[in-house]
């Protein structure tokens, strides 16, 4: 789904200078808001300090102490005037001070007479950067913030996940995550994030969030380390949105952004590689087929209902996305060629009010939705075309609204009173054209498998239509409280989220599935271990060995998480050159199954967090800081679906009379046997106690991070910092049941126990209640972390990101970023990348020791070089040229096939271990040879440059915009990741033809046009 962005261009040029110069800063304030920021300093003991905004019309008056030091917190974003008040008059004043998301501005006040640069701001007098300093020493950890006109200004598509990849230590996760980014080694599903304050990050898998019109972002602020106690339930970064707001003047406009199919080059081609199968070099998949263009309209009002106290903002954009896809040719005679097309409709509508100049009410209402209409035709690979009847067609539905209310109150010019309360409802529905209710899903091995020779499939596809009422809830609320005392500021806070998800799978089209067989021996058991008689036993054309499978699959569950939290956090000015901060943050995680059962319960989870900040010459030209802490990561609920809620999948085996004609359903079924599941998934409830281990601990992770930022000149800042990860603890699960057996032998127990998988963290011990000896009694089973025989997760990343930053100075801005990092070990996570497994935390990689065997080494997403480069030249006030500019070493890749043994009590797991057979023959196993994670080699550097350029013609008075982006101007489309599976699922076969086989490439060239209006 695509969002866009507009450019506010109310501000003169000499508030730019400003705005632009303090938001690109390398650090968060300590004790602020995820929404609001501070503004401190310096000014005379016991002085009068008035803060006001221009386009609001909020005024806040506070007392410098007896020290000079002055403080408002928790102040909207935006642009303040801060005047030193003296006998009712000001006698200083400073205009166009910019605020950032969480982050604190310094405005020292001496009562001289203000200099032109900090005087009331006229037509034609600009504010220079350097009037304000532009290094942020009241923070301690790691953040990048982009405004609306800077994410206007440089070539970026308008997403927000596009724009957090520009920040320091974020690469571009695995294409079948969507691209989600992943910050310092962490995984796609680590993040968190929020708009104005409230969580929506995805509730079921943790891996995206509902989004917003891009119109609708004032500043989105990216955190990539060493977040203060406020910020929980995330290992990796945040992305933490505020959205415009309405102000005193009326302000509206339009635009149109389109991105045309005839100024878009193909995307490549992918061929089977070189494996010594018949495919090697043909073609795979033509995707030069594949066609795509996209328009946006988009359009926002905003304005005071009441001046100075009522304001209103709303915005909405409709974006229609068609385009046309080749499938791979595997699949090639059906449902291979896909004429698709989504429409994106969202809205957002904010209002706040100023109810006096210490009492603010804040309500936002947005929507996200996104529907896709799809119609599927053959293809032919041989001549490069396409069907002309429909095989199979359908729509999808996603996405839903959000409602945010937000009260501050300034109770004291030392107390200040937060209090949020938001919710969320996102609908899911997929709806095949080609699956028919009522009828089957039905299929054959081979034309000698049914006695007719054919069968009709009524079903276009096994498409699997998404479950009833399939959809995800959140509701939540948190109160915060800060209050200095001297020369303390004290925070303290507590929050809620209550995360509910309906989700699963009907399985097949139709809800079964059958699969006609003949069996060469019919008075033979189909299969004497689950009950499943000889064909010739049921009659009909069971006594020529005809008999068909029955396999039905469901599950459908409305599971829960509850999420509480509870911090303190004291920022202690110890100094007027040191800060130092303290927090504690304490957190609890419930999760219950489908039946409401809990079955993981985490409690006193503690998480402390220390910060220092050092003004070494205490002007605010250089900084020196550090921070550690402990970080948390929730279970989600899409754990819960399958892993701990009732579940179905059986199959069952029947002869049959004959078979009809409409539908393909077998007639004169007769049952061989009763229906079975190899997993135990016959729809019973699961024990909540052997679902989990009771001593079951969530993720977590300790971060260290020491780093510097130095203005060198009024010109340009730079800074160096160096941070260090490391992963302590995950969830996952495993489904080796030898450590159960040998338990039951030691305990005395006869095993008679059907174990599917069961949470537990990989390297810990666990407790589980299980009926071992099939009693109907369950024994409490503790198995050590010897007893599993798992080694102990590991995830470090180590990093030195430096940069370089001209702040914008009425002509042009610049950034420049260099990331040397390693991430390495032998798990990603909760995710699996390896392969694109998004089961979260339930990957493959637990399930068996033996598949950890090797697993050590460089993980997916390190990139070990990332260069970034990004600004924007304002060469006239009509004219506007910017550039962003990457340069990214490759993934680390793998080789995974068949365990050594073809013996092993794991033989038949499949293609999941880090050995490979690189001897060319079939593998066999005798020539397998262990493959560690990351040892053959990397893919190719990646290289990309996008540029634009803006016009606003004078005629116009400056309102209209015409602006060209071209993205990847060179046209560089190389590899970003692989099929890693060596060998096929069995042994004495030949290798994997896919190994090596390109998945994901860089986006091709493409322009994006924009026509804009602003009133």
């Amino acid at each position: 789904m695509i969002v866009r962005n507009y450019r506010h261009w109310g501000y003169p040029r000499s508030a730019l200078a400003v705005a632009l110069g303090m938001t690109l800063l390398g650090g968060v304030a300590h004790a602020q808001s995820n929404a609001t920021g501070t503004i401190f300093g310096q000014a005379a003991a016991n002085s009068t300090i008035v803060i006001e905004s221009p386009d609001t019309g909020l005024r806040r008056e506070v007392t410098a102490g007896t020290d000079g030091r002055y403080r408002a917190s928790s102040l909207p974003v935006g642009r303040y005037k801060v005047s030193l008040i003296q006998n009712g008059t000001a006698v200083e004043t400073r205009d166009n001070v910019q605020l950032a998301i969480g982050a604190g501005t310094e405005v020292s006040l001496t009562g001289a007479a203000a200099s032109a640069s900090g005087a009331s701001n006229l037509e034609g007098v600009s504010v220079n950067a350097s009037a304000l300093p532009t290094i942020d020493v009241s923070s301690t950890d790691s953040r990048t913030v982009f405004t609306a006109q800077q994410m206007q200004r440089i070539p970026v598509p308008r997403d927000v996940t596009a724009v957090a990849l520009l920040t320091p230590g974020a690469v571009a996760g695995d294409s079948r995550y969507g691209g989600v980014p992943s910050f310092g080694g962490s995984a796609v599903s680590d993040n968190a994030y929020y708009i104005n304050g409230y969580a929506v990050t995805n509730p079921l898998t943790q891996i995206g969030f509902s989004s917003l019109p891009f119109d609708a972002i004032e500043q989105e602020q990216v955190l990539t380390g060493g977040y203060g106690a406020e910020f929980g339930r995330s290992t990796g970064g945040v992305i933490n949105i505020v959205t415009k707001r309405g102000t005193n003047e009326w302000k509206a406009g339009a635009e149109v952004r389109w991105e045309p199919l005839s100024l878009k080059s193909d995307p490549r081609n992918i061929y089977y590689p070189r494996t010594g199968n018949t495919e090697d070099g043909t073609i795979y998949q033509r995707r030069e087929s594949n066609k795509s263009w996209r328009t946006t309209y988009a359009a926002y009002v905003g304005g005071p209902l009441i001046k100075d106290k009522l304001f209103i903002y709303a915005t909405g954009e409709a974006t229609r996305q068609e385009g046309t896809a080749a499938g791979s040719i595997e699949h090639a005679s059906r449902n291979n060629y896909d004429s698709y097309r989504y429409d994106t409709p969202r809205w957002l509508a904010k209002a706040d009010w100023n109810i006096t100049d210490n009492h603010i009410v804040e309500v936002t209402g947005l929507s996200d939705k996104t529907k896709r209409h799809f119609d599927d035709y053959t293809y032919d690979y041989a001549s490069g075309t396409h069907g002309s009847t429909r095989t199979d067609t359908g729509q999808q539905k996603d996405g839903g609204e959000v409602y945010i209310g937000k009260y501050t109150g300034y109770i004291t010019d030392n107390f200040t009173v937060t209090a949020l309360y938001g919710r969320s409802n996102s609908v899911h529905t997929v709806t095949p054209g080609g699956a028919s209710a009522g009828y089957p899903y039905v299929a054959y091995s081979n034309a000698a498998s049914i006695p007719t020779g054919q069968v009709y499939n009524p079903q276009y596809s096994n498409y699997v239509p998404s479950v009833p009422g399939a959809r995800d809830k959140t509701r939540g609320w948190r109160l915060d409280l800060e209050y200095r005392l001297g020369d303390h500021s004290l925070r303290a806070g507590i929050d809620r989220q209550d995360l509910e998800s309906t989700s699963g799978s009907n399985g097949y089209a139709g809800g079964v599935y059958y699969l006609y067989s003949r069996s060469s021996r019919p008075n033979n058991p189909i299969s004497s271990f689950y009950g499943q008689a000889a064909p010739a036993t049921g009659g009909g054309y069971g006594t020529q060995g005809y008999y068909v499978r029955k396999r039905v699959f469901n599950t459908n569950a409305s599971v829960e998480v509850k999420q509480s939290a509870q911090y303190i956090e004291d920022a202690w000015q110890v100094s007027d050159r040191w800060l130092l901060s303290l927090g504690l943050r304490n957190e609890q995680f419930t999760n219950f199954n489908g039946e409401g059962q809990q079955y993981v319960s985490q409690r006193h989870q503690l998480a402390p967090r220390l910060g220092v900040s050092w003004d070494v010459f205490g002007d605010s030209t250089l900084k020196v800081y550090a921070n550690a802490g402990r970080y948390h990561q929730p279970l989600p609920n899409n754990v819960a679906i399958r892993g701990a809620s009732a579940s179905l999948y059986t199959n069952q085996y029947f002869t049959y009379t004959g078979i009809d004609p409409t539908n393909g359903a077998p007639l004169g079924l007769k049952a061989l046997g009763k229906p079975y599941s190899t997993n135990n998934e016959l729809g019973q409830p699961k024990d909540p106690k052997g679902v989990a281990s009771s001593t079951l601990k969530p993720q977590y992770q300790d971060e260290y991070i020491l780093g510097m930022q130095q203005q060198i000149n009024p010109a340009f800042n730079w800074g160096v910092k160096f941070t260090y990860r490391n992963l302590r603890n995950i969830i996952d699960d495993f489904c080796d049941d030898r450590p159960i057996e040998d338990w039951a032998k030691r305990n005395g127990k006869q095993y008679n126990f059907l174990f599917t998988c069961a949470l537990f963290n990989p390297g810990r011990g666990g407790t589980w209640s299980w009926d071992v000896d099939g009693d109907g009694k369950a024994e409490q089973v503790h198995l050590s972390a010897a007893d599993l025989g798992f080694p102990k997760p590991k995830r470090r990343y180590l990093s030195m990101d430096t940069f370089i930053e001209h702040p914008f100075d009425g002509k042009w801005y610049g950034r420049i970023d260099y990331t040397l990092s390693h991430s390495f070990g032998n798990t990603e996570g909760p995710v699996l990348s390896d392969i694109g497994q998004s089961d979260v935390s339930a990957t493959q990689s637990w399930d068996y020791p033996e598949i950890m065997e090797h697993a050590n080494g460089n993980l997916p997403n390190d990139r070990r070089h990332y260069l970034k480069a990004y600004g924007y030249y304002q060469l006239t006030p009509e004219w506007t040229f910017g550039a962003t500019g990457i340069a990214a070493s490759g993934r680390p890749k793998n080789c995974i096939g068949l365990n050594p043994d073809p013996n092993s009590y794991v033989a038949g797991y499949g293609s999941a271990f880090f050995y490979c057979d690189f001897s060319g023959n079939n593998v066999t196993g005798a020539n397998s040879v262990a493959a560690p994670r990351g040892s053959q080699g990397n893919l190719p550097w990646s290289f990309r440059l996008d540029l634009n350029v803006g016009y606003r013609p004078a005629y116009f008075d400056n309102k209209f915009l015409f602006q060209v982006d071209v993205f990847n101007v060179f046209n560089s489309r190389k590899v970003q990741s692989i099929n890693e599976v060596h060998e096929q699922s069995t042994y004495n076969t030949k290798l994997n033809n896919a190994y090596g086989r390109p998945i994901s490439f860089q986006d091709p060239r493409s322009v994006r046009l924009t026509a804009r209006y602003d009133f």
